[in-house]
């Protein structure tokens, strides 16, 4: 295949960003998108991207050449290729569609050889100066054929501050400050929960179970690889993050959703990172019904998610008042629960330890509440 690196035998790697942008508004007939047999644009169109990925990752016989890559990656920033591919990603053909995957990963870690740069070319010209694309990947999620594609981009580049503060304070009334760069990206502003975050709650729980899987994981890295960006969001739009996680996700009637955001709601509070958010939380009394119902759950893992959870308010010592209330109120059908609960696990030497705990704690709480002490 090294004959598709010739200069007479394919296009110039200068040319093929601009082929693809001009063939793009041809991908839809009169009738919407089109299946490939019926519209030859489609044809070319996958013919160019497979053309643009071997000049990326070259094949067995040929490396790519870092000239022509960089020629690419340039050609495809000055086109602005990037927002119209994702834009279109659904609508091409499987093999496509993983060429669109294969592109984006490469051009967004591309660098120049011997640069100084500190983020590759087309990264930062997306942070600066067109966000607009990672919003665009999001929404990806919202059909099946683009879900997985443009989720393995995102978790590619999400390593990057910039990238999870670009989802996390997406707003839509923000759209046409987007062009100006990260300025309105400050997680110290309350959402209204209409931007693209948001919705990953809704692709998770009422997607197919690959969209719901994959908008899962990577709603699970937005939340997990940036700890004191997202510490500080989840304090800013506490009510709202919670209210949207417990209701959509932890009364999710998919087995896997709830186990999963259960399992992820266990880390996020048991992280340092996020002592005030625990704190906030484990000192809300609805939050620990809502953990106690899930300890009578019908599944046993669902449970023993759940019991990570409630373990986190009985040994929290500065318990609120109406946390007491509950525990106080439930304490003997508690100790009368606890030590039969999972009672299987036999073996699980640290899940016995935490539960005999537990007893412990349950057992010496006060007659009536008291106040914690003060801050």
């Amino acid at each position: 295949m090294s004959f598709l690196f010739g200069r007479n035998k394919a296009k110039a790697s200068i040319d093929l960003a601009k082929s693809v942008k001009e063939i793009i508004p041809k991908l839809d007939g009169p009738g919407g998108p089109q299946k490939v047999e019926h519209n030859p644009c489609l044809e070319e169109a996958a013919k160019l991207l497979a053309q643009m990925k071997l000049i990326l990752q070259g094949t067995h016989e040929t490396e790519s050449s870092p000239e022509q890559v960089y020629q690419l990656v340039s050609s495809i920033i000055l086109e602005d290729l990037l927002l119209q591919l994702v834009r279109v990603v659904a609508q091409l053909p499987l093999e496509s569609r993983k060429d669109i995957q294969v592109i984006f990963s490469y051009v967004l870690r591309f660098k120049p050889p011997a640069s100084s740069a500190t983020e590759p070319i087309a990264l930062n010209y997306v942070i600066s100066n067109r966000p607009e694309v990672i919003i665009e990947l999001c929404k990806g999620y919202e059909q099946p054929q683009s879900a997985m594609p443009c989720g393995t981009v995102l978790r590619d580049i999400l390593k990057h501050d910039a990238i999870a503060a670009i989802i996390l304070c997406d707003e839509p009334a923000a759209s046409e400050t987007h062009g100006k760069g990260l300025a309105p990206m400050n997680v110290e502003v309350p959402q209204s929960g209409k931007g693209i975050f948001w919705k990953f709650f809704d692709w998770i729980d009422q997607g197919t179970f690959e969209v719901s899987a994959d908008a899962f994981t990577t709603f699970r890295d937005v939340l997990t690889k940036h700890k004191a960006m997202v510490s500080q969001y989840l304090m800013t739009n506490f009510d709202l993050f919670f209210s949207k996680y417990n209701t959509t996700l932890i009364q999710s009637t998919s087995y896997v959703t709830k186990r999963q955001s259960i399992k992820l709601l266990g880390e996020i509070l048991l992280d340092r990172a996020n002592y005030a958010v625990m704190t906030a939380y484990v000192a809300n009394g609805d939050h620990l019904k809502l953990c106690m119902n899930l300890l009578k759950d019908e599944r046993k893992m669902v449970q023993y998610e759940g019991f990570h959870v409630f373990k986190v308010f009985v040994a929290n010592p500065n318990k609120s008042i109406a946390v007491q209330k509950i525990l106080i109120n439930n304490r003997y059908r508690l100790l009368d629960f606890l030590p039969k609960f999972l009672a299987d696990r036999t073996e699980d030497d640290q899940f016995l330890d935490e539960r005999a705990f537990l007893v412990r704690q349950i057992e010496t709480l006060p007659d009536a509440p008291v106040p914690p002490p003060g801050p």
